[in-house]
């Protein structure tokens, strides 16, 4: 590989442990990118999502849940829903507790059921404590992040037309491709 690749500083055998995955899919891939192209040569899009997902540092995951979530944003998302996803937006750009209790808030507050709201909740759980700010730390669990990212992920790969989820996925993987290695991922806004 000529260009660092962010993906491949994960475990791929830890990983394997938190996604399911076709055993005989991935089978002698010892980098995180190489199960990654092996699993969408073979269809199987959303379980090359999930890994990356859970692959990706927790803020190239964050931002690229909120692309995701941008590229199929609908004009009638609520206001909470675009506020959660700008928080975690601010806390990629400058990390900080305050910065991502408030995106959880406002996750919480937009009813956690968007794209948006996932990115926000990733946010929260890429921090050092899930406990209220003035309680002992909680850490939260080694998967928990990568979770919600694919959350965010999955679902804005389905709105608002399933029919399109394939097609989406393939440009979601490819904009997770270019944050892995250091470029923006930006994907293009869907008309709507």
């Amino acid at each position: 590989m000529s260009r660092h690749n962010k993906l491949d500083t994960a475990d791929l055998a830890t990983l394997l442990t938190r996604v399911q995955v076709p055993a005989d899919v991935v089978a002698g891939c010892t980098l995180v990118s190489q199960a990654v192209a092996r699993l969408a040569e073979r269809g199987l899009l959303i379980e090359a999502a999930r890994l990356c997902a859970h692959a990706l540092p927790a803020r190239e995951g964050v931002w690229w849940a909120a692309r995701c979530a941008a590229a199929t944003a609908t004009a009638d998302l609520q206001q909470a829903d675009r506020e959660a996803c700008a928080l975690a937006e601010a806390w990629v750009r400058k990390p900080g507790d305050a910065m991502r209790r408030d995106a959880m808030a406002r996750a919480q507050a937009a009813g956690c059921k968007t794209p948006e709201a996932w990115a926000a909740v990733a946010a929260f759980w890429s921090g050092d404590s899930m406990a209220p700010a003035d309680q002992p730390k909680v850490p939260p669990a080694a998967h928990l992040a990568g979770t919600a990212v694919a959350g965010a992920v999955i679902l804005a790969s389905v709105r608002p037309n399933a029919a399109k989820q394939a097609e989406r996925l393939r440009r979601f993987l490819a904009s997770a491709r270019e944050i892995a290695e250091g470029g923006a991922g930006h994907i293009a806004k869907e008309a709507t």
